[in-house]
């Protein structure tokens, strides 16, 4: 079987972090992948076989992308046969360029076996070839599984390489480019944990600018409806604490209470 594989070299690692994952069964943590919902409902066996592996599914409605495996690393799943069909539709370009403005490390998974192509009748093989070179010219990686099983394998490796080996935490970013100032300072609040959107426009709303909100952050769970101790806590951690890659094993520790 010839396997089609475009990978874009973005990763800031280097090959070298590959290493951990031949023949090193000594890390026990697994990783968390959060599952946009209307994939979780159409990849049921995808989903079944992450779990399996011991990964800690987390499914809720994404902007974009399938797959979130860090606070930079996202991918779009499509079978080879969805793909040519999107080929016609501007959308599907959009929508990866979109999610690649947001996430540093955009991937696409091809799942199927890609010679499939030359039996199409209504689309040419250049097409394609030339679909796929657009998409990895503008840094959008490229990667082509055989069947689900091996798309949970990549996944499963991607993941624990993001989370594990990079230390990087799991993130979902909005999709929304931050055209206007207010934008930005919307975005910039809504990214702290347990804040999202809504808190966001609320403490907006009472301290008028985020170096405001943060300078009075001890009063916010008083000054802001919806932020409790625990959210205002998590948030002073995030501000105040140095950082240290244990931070890490923090949080995926909480994803599994």
């Amino acid at each position: 079987m010839v396997v089609f594989v475009v990978v874009l070299l973005f990763m800031s690692s280097g090959l070298e972090s590959l290493v951990p994952f031949i023949g090193d069964k000594r890390e026990s943590i697994e990783p968390v992948i959060v599952v946009d919902s209307r994939e979780a409902s159409s990849a049921l066996k995808v989903l079944k076989g992450l779990r399996e592996r011991g990964v800690v599914v987390r499914i809720q409605l994404l902007d974009k992308g399938d797959y979130v495996l860090s606070d930079q690393c996202v991918v779009e799943r499509k079978t080879v046969s969805d793909f040519v069909y999107t080929l016609t539709r501007r959308y599907l370009f959009d929508q990866l360029f979109t999610m690649k403005d947001v996430y540093p490390k955009a991937l696409l998974v091809l799942e199927g076996y890609l010679p499939v192509i030359y039996k199409y009748s209504s689309i040419q093989p250049q097409a394609v070839w030339g679909a796929l070179f657009n998409l990895a010219k503008n840094g959008i990686a490229i990667v082509n599984t055989g069947s689900y099983k091996e798309t949970v394998d990549f996944l499963y490796t991607a993941a624990r390489q993001e989370q594990i080996v990079d230390k990087r935490s799991v993130m979902v970013h909005a999709c929304k480019k931050c055209d206007t100032l207010a934008d930005a300072q919307l975005y910039f609040l809504a990214s702290l944990p347990g804040v999202g959107r809504e808190k966001a426009l609320a403490i907006l709303e009472v301290y008028k600018s985020p170096i405001n909100a943060l300078m009075n952050v001890e009063h916010w769970s008083k000054m802001v409806n919806g932020l409790g101790p625990v959210i205002t806590n998590k948030v002073k951690a995030v501000l105040s604490s140095s950082y240290t890659v244990s931070m890490l094993d923090d949080a995926v520790g909480e994803s599994k209470k």
